[in-house]
């Protein structure tokens, strides 16, 4: 791939379920604007939560985006006269963990700059691969921090509930959800899946 400049750089912003992830790239998206640089969003087609072809955070922000199933559809939607890649939810794409590393070294190469949001943690305290892969490699990495619902503590654990008790360690590693399935918690107030 043709080196396009060197500006290129990735950034992450991980965190549990209600830190602010979406916020952030949000925010960050909105810098962007002001800028007057061309950027492109994508959202996995998985991520059902609000409005498809949206990326929205929990307090009703949102950014139009394309959606996507592979983090390897993203360079077929790429003009010459993009700046910005933004990726929402990034642990919720139908992908191998070394993909989404490709595709983005690949993209930051170009000279562009590639903005990814996601959970670092599964609902059993885990690493997503694709995000620890990405975190390595990546310029800037923010980990953003929810409130624990039980105590008050920075909360950086999603719990999973269902039927008000700690999901099960077999069950299956990506169920999209909002409050009704999901706590924010601390270390400390966490259950871990038995």
């Amino acid at each position: 791939m043709t080196r396009l400049s060197s500006g290129g750089r990735i950034e992450v912003i991980c965190g549990c379920m209600f830190s602010g992830k979406t916020e952030e790239l949000i925010r960050r998206l909105n810098h962007v604007r002001l800028a007057r640089q061309r950027l492109i969003a994508f959202t996995p087609r998985r991520d059902t939560r609000y409005r498809l072809g949206s990326l929205v955070s929990h307090n009703g922000l949102s950014v139009e985006a394309r959606v996507i199933d592979s983090i390897r559809d993203i360079p077929a939607h790429l003009d010459a006269d993009v700046h910005v890649v933004a990726v929402d939810e990034l642990h919720l794409l139908d992908d191998s963990p070394d993909a989404a590393r490709e595709v983005c070294q690949e993209l930051a190469d170009r000279g562009l700059r590639v903005i990814i949001a996601g959970l670092d943690q599964d609902f059993r305290a885990q690493p997503f691969p694709a995000m620890a892969q990405l975190m390595a490699v990546a310029e800037q990495v923010d980990k953003l921090y929810a409130i624990c619902v039980r105590c008050g503590a920075y909360a950086t654990r999603s719990q999973r509930l269902i039927n008000g008790k700690p999901a099960p360690a077999d069950a299956p590693t990506i169920v999209v959800g909002g409050q009704e399935l999901y706590e924010a918690r601390c270390r400390a107030c966490y259950e871990p899946a038995q």
